[in-house]
């Protein structure tokens, strides 16, 4: 019998084959910011700076919700507020109810941590993309290089990343 673990990972590798192809932030781009806050948390990086890759995170999957509403043609008044705000709220929500949010001595400019660099890492996100898109009309809808795509929102999170470490340090 597989252990819990073990099958909330099948079903994941699995719902990645049935997935469908969304015009969005690429999905390589989600699955590396993914990767570096599992790899940050696990290193006993501070919270400033996994909430930026959090954050990233959760900018992209909000666009990435968008566009997949707006191929299934559903539209509704301040639905990317909506969408963007809800999952910032089930992320933080549940980690404010078990204390790791909200601890006096883990502030930032007066704010937690870790909502903080979410703050940070998804406004950042949300500006990477949009450069990158920026940059490819004025490129005749081309990149200017393979991969840029990825690179662009990436590069910010990195460059706060490396802000919040010497702050933090």
């Amino acid at each position: 019998m597989l252990n819990k673990k073990a099958f909330y990972l099948l079903i994941s590798l699995f719902s990645f084959i049935f997935a469908s192809s969304v015009k969005a932030v690429c999905p390589v781009c989600t699955i590396a910011v993914s990767a570096c806050v599992g790899f940050s948390r696990w290193l006993g990086i501070d919270d400033s700076i996994s909430g930026v890759w959090i954050g990233g995170l959760l900018m992209s999957v909000s666009i990435w919700t968008v566009h997949w509403l707006n191929k299934k043609n559903i539209r509704f008044k301040g639905r990317k507020l909506t969408i963007l705000f809800g999952y910032y709220l089930i992320t933080i929500a549940p980690l404010y109810f078990i204390n790791f949010i909200g601890q006096p001595y883990n502030k930032i400019f007066g704010i937690d941590k870790l909502v903080a660099g979410m703050i940070i890492g998804g406004i950042t996100f949300y500006g990477g993309a949009k450069f990158y898109d920026y940059l490819k009309v004025k490129n005749n809808g081309h990149a200017y290089f393979p991969f840029q795509k990825v690179v662009m929102p990436i590069i910010p999170l990195i460059i706060f990343s490396i802000i919040f470490y010497f702050i933090t340090c």
